[in-house]
Order: C-alpha cells, then structure tokens, then sequence
C-alpha cells in the first residue's frame, strides 16, 4: 500500500505548478507539517492490513522529508530513499536506524555537496546506506515535467529505489552495510 501526503494540504494543494508550489510553502507552519508527515507514517505502519514495515521515498523537499522521518522514527522505519534531498546534521543522522540509498544529482553542488559527511556519518554508525550521484544530472533529474529531467538518471535511480526496497522483507537488517 502507499501513501502519498501532500505537504501543502493546508494552504490548499498543490497548484500544479512548482513555481506557485514553492511560493505557497512560504505560507505552511513546517512544525505542523512535519507533524502530519510523522503521523501519516506511524497511521499507515499501524494499519491492520499493513505488514508493519514503512519504506519512505521522497523527491526535493520530499527527500528532506524523508531523512526527518529516518531520524525521528528510529528503527521503526524499514527503509528510506531520499532523492536530492537536504541530509540532516551529523548530531540527528547519528539517530537513523533505517538502511538509506540517496539519490542525487551531479550539478546539484547544494545538496549533493552535504553527502560526503552524511554518508560518513552513517558508516560511523553503521547504518546500512548507499549513495548514488548521476553524473551531469541537476536536481530534479526525475521531475519529468521539467527541463531538469534526465531521464537516463531517472530510470537508473528508479531501479535502485526499486532494488533497495525488494531487499527489505528477507536480507536487510539495520546492522547489515550494503
């Protein structure tokens, strides 16, 4: 099963244009959104038709999104897959439990320049992770809508994204390095 929360519900939706989307999250009380993100998590891991094990992934600001939830659920997340998304500071990524493959994109110097310490902060702790960075793929590489879409990089971290997840229910475990 998946969900799918948007996180400007709240000042309407998303307007089906990034631009006006950006603009509108200026309007969003992010506590509060977090908070609806934490418990759009543990509602869909507790549901009774659910196995129990959440996988997040998460695009651009979703990416974030997804590293929040890895640091405040703790092992109670199976898996994550942040795509070019902002990496928490060493003090919170030492909380991550959950097996992390990033995704990232080459020209995104911003983003993609914070994955050298997260991903050594994850080795220091031992959290299974893998980082992936397309070469000339600029943020956005899997946004199809846009003119950053690239979509040999798209189809590549798409099958990551889609390996990492099928390794959940049998050979990973929070302790396993990849």
């Amino acid at each position: 099963m998946a969900l799918a929360p948007d996180g400007l519900t709240s000042v309407g939706g998303y307007p089906g244009d990034d631009e006006k989307g950006a603009t509108l999250f200026g309007q969003v009380n992010g506590a509060k959104m977090r908070e609806d993100f934490f418990a759009a998590a543990t509602w869909l891991k507790a549901r009774p038709d659910s196995t129990g094990k959440l996988g997040v992934v998460g695009f651009c600001f979703g990416g974030g999104i997804v590293n929040q939830l890895a640091v405040r659920m703790g092992s109670d997340m199976a898996a994550g897959v942040p795509f070019y998304g902002v990496q928490p500071n060493a003090e919170d990524t030492a909380k991550i439990k959950a097996p992390i493959n990033a995704q990232y994109g080459e020209l995104d110097e911003r983003i993609t320049g914070g994955w050298k310490a997260f991903d050594a902060t994850l080795t220091a702790n031992h959290v299974p992770h893998e980082g992936h960075v397309y070469k000339g793929a600029n943020h956005g590489f899997h946004n199809d809508t846009t003119p950053r879409y690239d979509e040999a990089a798209a189809k590549e971290a798409w099958q990551h994204t889609l390996g990492w997840f099928k390794q959940i229910p049998e050979s990973l475990s929070p302790r396993r390095r990849i």
